[in-house]
């Protein structure tokens, strides 16, 4: 009996503690087993977003997330499926149940939370901003009056949005339905900065090697979870579950070393 109420206390704690679920311990729902049954795990990702999920030299989609959620659903015994989304409509397409997941740098948001069920954060974050290197932009407020953009539906344009001295400040704002295409738009004078993730501006300055920089100074600091159906409580805490064993076996640590150069997540930290 003691082992049993152990384990019932331990499975209500980690319920609570899933960002966006239920705060009065796991709910009856199957989804878990329903995966299972169903033998596939099917992720809606935003396809041009490096380093996080993107298409490669042999259009095949790859990517931090990618890595981390193949290993997820070998875990869990299941096939795993990357598919690409429209990101300005990612809750439609997992309330219909064409994706049984939004994992792609999901921001984990208060607004997010009151619709979807969260796991815990697996990677810190902030928006920052990046502007060609001798544009002479050094600041946020050396934007006001000048264009920006970002990618459309996305955290860019809830900081943007959250910052009302920054919005009002600016020219005016571009919305793209990619980041690279912002990131294009800036390279040829379109516009004098894009606003976007952190992790993934530095991954492609890196990699283009462009005579960009991001600011210093950044809008928003977040936290990048993975993302269910709000009923879907039992299917985050199975992910959940996998992910701490990763985490704990070393496994995360050596797939963020691959893709980072170190270990920058936040599971069980």
């Amino acid at each position: 009996m003691k082992k049993i109420a152990i384990a019932a206390i331990a499975a209500a704690l980690l319920a609570a503690s899933l960002l966006g679920c239920a705060k009065k311990g796991p709910k009856a729902d199957n989804s878990l087993d329903k995966l299972k049954s169903k033998g596939v795990f099917v992720l809606g990702l935003d396809d041009s977003f490096p380093p996080m999920g993107f298409r490669d030299e042999k259009n095949e989609i790859v990517g931090f997330d990618i890595d981390l959620a193949k290993e997820v659903a070998k875990r869990l015994g299941v096939k795993f499926k990357a598919q690409p989304i429209n990101w300005d409509s990612k809750e439609q397409e997992l309330n219909s149940g064409k994706i049984d997941c939004i994992w792609n740098g999901l921001t984990i948001t208060e607004e997010r939370k009151a619709s979807l069920c969260f796991t815990k954060p697996y990677l810190a974050n902030k928006q920052v901003v990046v502007v060609r290197k001798e544009s002479g932009i050094e600041s946020l407020s050396d934007l006001y009056g000048k264009i920006i953009a970002l990618q459309s539906g996305s955290s860019a344009e809830d900081a943007v949005n959250d910052t009302p001295d920054f919005q009002k400040g600016v020219k005016d704002i571009v919305y793209l339905d990619q980041n690279l295409m912002a990131l294009n738009d800036l390279m040829i004078g379109g516009v004098d900065g894009v606003v976007m993730d952190s992790v993934v501006a530095e991954y492609a300055i890196a990699e283009s090697k462009l005579p960009l920089v991001t600011l210093e100074e950044s809008l928003a600091s977040e936290e990048y979870g993975v993302a269910f159906r709000k009923s879907d409580e039992q299917l985050a805490q199975g992910v959940q579950k996998v992910l701490e064993e990763m985490a704990a076996d070393g496994t995360v640590a050596r797939i963020s070393n691959g893709w980072f150069g170190s270990d920058i997540t936040v599971i069980g930290k």
